[in-house]
């Protein structure tokens, strides 16, 4: 049993992801030029990455649904798995006492069956830019006493240890050279 994944793209978008922004997105993110990203929105499955581990291919996975590409992480060597439709859930203008549909999603792997009964509030996604973190005052410089201190002249000795004086060359009086 293999233990490498590899993650492709086929030029699936995320369900409500504008094509031009995708492209602008994967551009940034692989650092391309235009015609190399129009080659991944071709309709043929481009393998990304190859040889990862399970979690590298998960962050990979997550950083491209992100930017809005849907890839597909599937064993290195084996055809993929047919693709499961998720129906999208609407968050915008709902009134606070409706509740919203479950998610529902089909577990990839074993270790993800485990968490296909926990039930998770579907959070909406902020527009792109959005700060999603609180804004911290600045730390306060802490207050120090420096009176004590003061600045040496230019050139003088700051009160490093001297090195000990060489001792005195070994005797080689005794030594011979045989012939």
């Amino acid at each position: 049993m293999s233990n490498l994944y590899e993650v492709a793209f086929a030029g699936e978008l995320v369900v409500g992801a504008d094509a031009e922004q995708v492209r602008a997105n994967l551009a940034r993110l692989f650092q391309a030029d235009p015609q190399r990203i129009a080659a991944l929105f071709s309709g043929r499955r481009t393998v990304i990455k190859s040889n990862l581990d399970a979690a590298s291919a998960e962050k990979y996975r997550l950083t491209l649904e992100r930017a809005g590409a849907q890839v597909e992480v599937s064993p290195v060597g084996q055809a993929p798995a047919p693709a499961v439709p998720v129906a999208p859930v609407a968050t915008a203008a709902v009134a606070p006492d409706v509740a919203l549909p479950a998610l529902k999603v089909a577990p990839r792997d074993e270790y993800m069956a485990a968490f296909s009964d926990v039930a998770a509030p579907d959070f909406g996604l902020a527009p792109v830019g959005a700060d999603l973190q609180e804004q911290r005052p600045a730390p306060a410089a802490p207050a120090l006493d420096l009176s004590q201190l003061s600045v040496a002249p230019v050139g003088s000795d700051m009160g490093q240890a001297k090195a000990a004086p060489a001792g005195p060359p070994p005797d080689t009086s005794h030594l011979q050279l045989a012939n």
